[in-house]
């Protein structure tokens, strides 16, 4: 456990080892525009459920700042045992850090388990000098790490304005891309598909005739009309799609999903794919603020294109109907740039103790920014849109 307390000037700043042991909407009345995975419920039916804890490598260690006594920021923590569910790849530190001698787990997360989605890291009170208090913040967890002998501090998918107050705190910066799909103000699908180049708009269509071909029937559920069997389902697609891969790693529990139909329903969104009247496949989705996230896919059935169809077409078909304005579909993936989802950056800021390594790891994010700059302006370059329909 890290140490639990820091007095600077006339706030304090405390680590706490359990989300509940923050008042809900003291902790949710920080969001302001914040992502829904940042909301109280569900960083609370993560712990809950037992899919954050030390047993799984994700122990909770939320910092928060008060001043007389009243909650004025916060940010979700974790000291972690490995690197696996962070979606920001940072193995080849470890190696290097173990060639030079220096014991890199634990190491300080802040940001949402299993959820490469862009959004605030550090919570801050309406009213408050946003700037200041992510400064503060900044500077403690730097100097929480070397007081306790942890070898750096990792804030993941943070804003702007985050990585900026963090490079005064001698964090530096690191960029990446994700693959997302912005609505143009369309009134339909087949308005979306104008959007396309010719070739790549009749291979879509021919796509999705072949869900009607086969005789599948794709459907959005979503909030109260969830039930319980539908939500234990897409556990099982979820759990079966994990079980097949040779690098998959279960993180979520069924309890954990029981939890958000229960506590969180009012944010999610299951598609599924039927046929003669049974579940085939299905994909998880969350929706928040105008955008739709999507999260996790199964499939007891392997169909041609019928990945394609649940978790893209169907997702972004869902948002034109809603009006939303964006569908983040996840990491990695460039075949999902096909499918009309140009890349984006993402941003992250990470601080080493050692002065060395942090230096080293400096040159090389210099270099990969860089890099993937170039790689960006190549795929908007390849862009399956018309080039007036995405941004430069």
């Amino acid at each position: 456990m890290l140490e639990s307390a820091i007095m600077a000037d006339a706030v304090t700043l405390k680590i706490v080892h359990k989300i509940s042991d923050v008042p809900a909407m003291g902790w949710n009345g920080l969001l302001g525009d914040s992502s829904p995975f940042l909301k109280w419920d569900w960083l609370d039916s993560l712990e809950q459920t037992g899919c954050v804890n030390e047993e799984t490598g994700w122990l909770p260690h939320h910092l928060i700042v008060e001043d007389g006594g009243k909650l004025v920021a916060a940010c979700p923590m974790y000291l972690k045992l490995h690197s696996m569910g962070e979606f920001v790849f940072d193995y080849e530190w470890a190696d290097a850090a173990h060639r030079l001698g220096i014991r890199y787990y634990p190491k300080m997360l802040v940001g949402i388990p299993f959820t490469p989605v862009t959004g605030n890291r550090f919570l801050t009170a309406d009213g408050q000098d946003r700037r200041a208090l992510i400064s503060l913040m900044g500077r403690a967890l730097a100097k929480i790490a070397g007081d306790n002998k942890i070898s750096s501090v990792h804030v993941n998918f943070c804003l702007g304005d985050e990585k900026e107050a963090l490079e005064e705190a001698g964090f530096v910066p690191r960029l990446g891309l994700q693959f997302h799909w912005q609505n143009r103000g369309f009134g339909s699908f087949e308005d979306y598909l104008g959007s396309f180049r010719s070739d790549r708009r009749n291979k879509i269509r021919r796509e999705r005739r072949a869900m009607a071909q086969q005789g599948i029937m794709i459907r959005a559920v979503e909030g109260s009309e969830l039930t319980p069997s539908q939500v234990r389902t897409m556990y099982r697609l979820y759990k079966g799609h994990v079980d097949r891969l040779y690098y998959g790693r279960q993180y979520l529990t069924q309890e954990f999903f029981d939890a958000l139909l229960k506590r969180f329903a009012n944010h999610l969104c299951l598609i599924f794919a039927e046929r003669e009247g049974r579940i085939v496949a299905g994909t998880f989705n969350v929706s928040g603020k105008g955008a739709l996230y999507g999260r996790y896919w199964g499939a007891f059935e392997d169909r041609p294109f019928l990945h394609f169809n649940v978790c893209y077409y169907s997702a972004i078909e869902h948002c034109i109907r809603n009006g939303w304005e964006r569908f983040e579909a996840g990491a990695g993936g460039s075949f999902k740039q096909l499918r009309g989802l140009d890349p984006e950056p993402t941003t992250s800021a990470h601080y080493f103790v050692d002065g060395r390594f942090r230096q080293a790891v400096a040159r090389f994010l210099k270099q990969e920014r860089e890099m993937t700059q170039r790689k960006r302006d190549m795929l908007l370059d390849r862009s399956q849109l018309k080039p007036q329909t995405h941004e430069p």
